[in-house]
């Protein structure tokens, strides 16, 4: 992992926390969901889409002093189906960057890295714009599929995880 030393910080190194503990409560919610088995990409996809979620729904930088109680609401209504997130997630990260003019932190340097991945990985989906009664092909069980984004997979995982909480 490259030195994450800051200007002005004393050469102290930074460490990635608010990130951290996003990515440790998005983790969390999804084993207790107990969805997919941890070691998947698909937990992955969930687990960096919930990240994300929490991580910039924290606009007062009191991350690591939520009780994840008191979040729920907001993340569930963030991760709602007809709720733009990609759009979201693309406004607060350009937001954040904006915020630290001596260039990015860890923290978001880590979030963007998960958005790449989310946005860049495709994985093999059921279909759901499959056409209705269109039944599965012979020999396939599981009916239509088709490759997404990760983070149109990850993010109904991560929504559900929250509701199972």
């Amino acid at each position: 992992m490259p030195d994450e030393r800051r200007p002005g910080a004393g050469g102290e190194l930074t460490v990635p926390m608010a990130w951290l503990y996003a990515e440790y409560i998005a983790d969390e919610l999804l084993r207790t969901g107990d969805l997919m088995p941890p070691t998947s990409v698909e937990f992955r996809a969930g687990r960096d889409a919930l990240a994300l979620t929490v991580f910039l729904s924290d606009t007062e930088g009191e991350l690591a002093g939520i009780k994840v109680i008191t979040q729920l609401e907001t993340w569930l209504s963030l991760t709602a189906y007809d709720q733009p997130w990609q759009d979201w997630v693309g406004e607060r990260l350009a937001l954040l960057a904006l915020e630290e003019p001596d260039g990015p932190g860890p923290d978001l340097r880590l979030a963007r890295d998960a958005w790449r991945w989310l946005e860049e990985t495709e994985l093999l989906a059921p279909d759901l714009d499959a056409v209705p009664g269109g039944g599965p092909v012979p020999g396939d069980e599981d009916g239509p599929q088709a490759w997404i984004p990760a983070w149109q997979l990850g993010l109904p995982l991560g929504h559900l995880a929250i509701h199972l909480f």
